[in-house]
């Protein structure tokens, strides 16, 4: 049965939707952390020696060219975890792992989360259904950046963030997020401009207000619906409702 009582897995979404019994098994093992923004839990070719599971903080996966520039691939906040490689057997992360916005996570050895995912039990069955997840919306992220504007990329990433976190106060800077895209400051300044005008953010100096309005209808249905299948795909009776 799933569990019901608030402990420190409720809060991501993914352990909230264990057993009882399967998070008995992994909590002794948890690590409880308090993490600030910039903070870098693994490099590019760097061997993942832990996953960690989001409970108020957000993470990034950065893919990083050979010229330094940036690019964020996947956004994973307490709806996920990050340490995709260390179930999948490559075990060596291709990005870089930084915390986007502070708070806390549930550090878990790689040692204690392949054991458990080899018992072929629950977590085995949740874990492969959140991966399906993140492989669609990995796509539908390409899909988006090569066919929408900067200003609706933008609008897009932002819910995603929104989701992530819970909240429509989001503290980032147009440099920050310019980093994220992997595109010029100055198209972040111009497409926030747009979306202000618009009446769907309000932005000040490092920190944006997400509008829930009518003002999102004039965006492709792909924009929305890109970031509104994130982990709601994991609805599978008896695994995991979100």
């Amino acid at each position: 049965m799933p569990m019901t009582q608030k402990t420190p897995c409720s809060e991501n979404q993914l352990l909230a939707a264990l057993p009882l019994d399967t998070y008995r098994r992994l909590s002794p093992f948890f690590e409880l952390l308090s993490c600030d923004s910039g903070q870098v839990f693994c490099m590019p070719g760097e061997t993942m020696d832990a996953a960690y599971f989001p409970l108020k903080a957000m993470i990034s996966l950065v893919s990083i060219m050979e010229d330094g520039s940036t690019t964020e691939v996947s956004l994973v906040g307490n709806e996920g975890f990050v340490g995709l490689p260390i179930i999948l057997g490559g075990e060596v992360s291709l990005h870089q792992v930084i915390v986007q916005i502070h708070g806390s996570v549930l550090r878990l050895d790689a040692q204690y989360l392949k054991e458990e995912f080899l018992r072929g039990d629950a977590l085995h069955r949740l874990l492969l259904l959140y991966t399906h997840t993140r492989l669609v919306q990995v796509a539908q992220n390409a899909a988006c950046n090569r066919q929408h504007t900067i200003e609706e990329r933008l609008a897009r990433w932002l819910l995603s963030v929104q989701a992530c976190l819970c909240s429509n106060e989001v503290p980032l800077t147009q440099e920050f997020i310019a980093t994220m895209l992997g595109i010029r400051r100055s198209g972040v300044t111009v497409a926030a401009s747009l979306l202000q005008r618009a009446g769907i953010i309000r932005y000040s100096r490092g920190h944006i207000t997400i509008w829930i309005s009518r003002h999102w209808r004039g965006f492709p249905v792909s924009v929305i619906k890109s970031c509104k299948t994130n982990i709601r795909d994991c609805s599978a009776p008896g695994v995991c409702r979100f």
